[in-house]
């Protein structure tokens, strides 16, 4: 995984105000039809595991895993996140690129 690379992207969509992490705001972007990739942290409980990818599948939006919650929370300069949802086209399509 070129992980430097879609660590360095998702930064930029972050200072950019293209994305939004948290459980609730990411079920809620979804549901809106705004969030057009999840990236979720593989050590998510399973409850939050179920929800969010139960979620993207009913709205059609990609879900991507990425290794750890400090990982994902590092790439936009935060502590720990679990749940971070792109709410952008182009960062969407390079970050899953990226990812794959």
């Amino acid at each position: 995984m070129k992980q430097n690379q879609w660590m360095s992207l998702l930064g930029l969509a972050n200072r950019a105000r293209k994305i939004i992490s948290g459980e609730e705001l990411a079920v809620k972007e979804i549901r809106n039809g705004k969030a057009k990739l999840v990236l979720l942290a593989a050590d998510a409980s399973d409850n939050t595991t179920k929800k969010i990818s139960d979620k993207c599948n009913s709205y059609q939006v990609p879900l991507k895993r990425v290794e750890d919650r400090y990982l994902l929370g590092q790439a936009i300069g935060k502590e720990a996140r679990v749940v971070v949802a792109v709410l952008d086209d182009g960062f969407a399509k390079k970050l899953v690129t990226l990812l794959d």
